[in-house]
């Protein structure tokens, strides 16, 4: 007769249980996927207006609900600074950032566009000059959540897109804009702007009559209805680099939003936008713009000559130094 020692049994399972447990713990785990990740698996938008409104919806609530403060620049140009990223990984590492980091990073941003545009950068000044005014901890805190919400809900789905046309399926900068603004603020300004589908039939319209080399826009708002013509010309395999065009409006953080959305859009070389009064000024108001556009690209091109001229300068230095220690030993 043979007798099981059952107890012995047991343990014995318990024991090879718990060593494969060890040995599934020691094992590298998948890491969960990153949420730009996430994102990617979600694939086209299919209604890019409505996901611009919840960027703006959920970024005055997060600015809100951090004590942001009353300020409209300091949200709005962080937006439009997330817009010149192009590549969807670098959410992860944006998320990382602390509050402090922050002004760094966008002068940077902003930096490099102006080496790019520096005459839309310069119309584009309201949303970046209060990088520099030094701001305040709770600023900086609700910069921080405007960020975080923003790559939250989608606006890289929107923006860091290689194709122009795909990353100007909508303006996410209207929508914000105009939530920013209190109500009697807008009825002040006549401030409304044209909702994307009347923008785009007018644009179809347009760009099957005999539309011209350029395209003005003298209530410019945000750019929305430039963004529906250069669609409509992508469309029908035209370059809207081929095109000239013009807008102004009275409001400066609205021809602001125009200069970034002009660089988001890719509407190309040929792009002046200034701030003025169509019925007051128009004539003068292309004059001195085209004027100071002249001045500031001018400008661009003596820093980089500067800038080439100290490299050169300090290899020359060193090579200098390599060769007299050389000499001296």
């Amino acid at each position: 007769m043979v007798q099981y020692d059952l107890f012995g049994e047991v343990e014995q399972k318990l024991t090879e249980r718990a060593e494969q447990r060890e040995a599934e713990a020691a094992k590298p785990k998948p890491r969960p996927a990153t949420h730009a990740a996430r994102r990617r698996r979600r694939g086209f938008v299919s209604d890019p207006h409505r996901l611009a409104g919840e960027v703006a919806e959920n970024v005055i609530a997060a600015w809100f609900s951090h004590h942001g403060g009353g300020r409209m620049d300091i949200p709005l140009g962080t937006i439009a600074a997330l817009s010149f990223f192009r590549e969807p990984l670098i959410t992860d590492w944006l998320l990382t950032l602390e509050p402090a980091q922050l002004p760094q990073l966008l002068r940077e941003v902003w930096g490099v566009q102006w080496m790019v545009r520096p005459d839309l950068i310069e119309v584009a000044r309201p949303l970046h000059d209060w990088i520099e005014e030094d701001p305040t901890e709770h600023e900086l805190r609700a910069v921080q959540a405007v960020i975080h919400t923003a790559i939250y809900t989608g606006l890289f789905d929107l923006t860091a897109q290689d194709d122009p046309y795909n990353r100007s399926t909508t303006d996410v900068l209207s929508p914000l804009l105009t939530a920013l603004r209190h109500k009697s603020d807008k009825k002040w300004r006549g401030e409304y702007h044209t909702p994307p589908c009347v923008s785009d039939l007018m644009a179809r319209i347009l760009v099957d009559t005999d539309h011209g080399p350029t395209i003005r826009e003298p209530a410019l708002g945000s750019g929305g209805m430039l963004r529906s013509v250069a669609q409509q010309l992508r469309e029908r395999g035209l370059n809207p680099h081929d095109y000239t065009w013009i807008g102004n409006d009275i409001d400066r953080l609205s021809t602001a939003c125009a200069a970034v959305n002009a660089i988001l859009w890719h509407l190309g070389p040929k792009t002046v936008i200034w701030c003025g009064d169509s019925l007051a000024t128009y004539d003068a108001g292309l004059t001195q713009a085209l004027a100071e556009r002249t001045a500031v690209i001018e400008h661009r091109n003596n820093v980089v000559e500067q800038a080439r001229f100290e490299h050169k300068a300090r290899h020359m230095l060193q090579a200098l130094d390599r060769l007299t220690s050389g000499v001296a030993a």
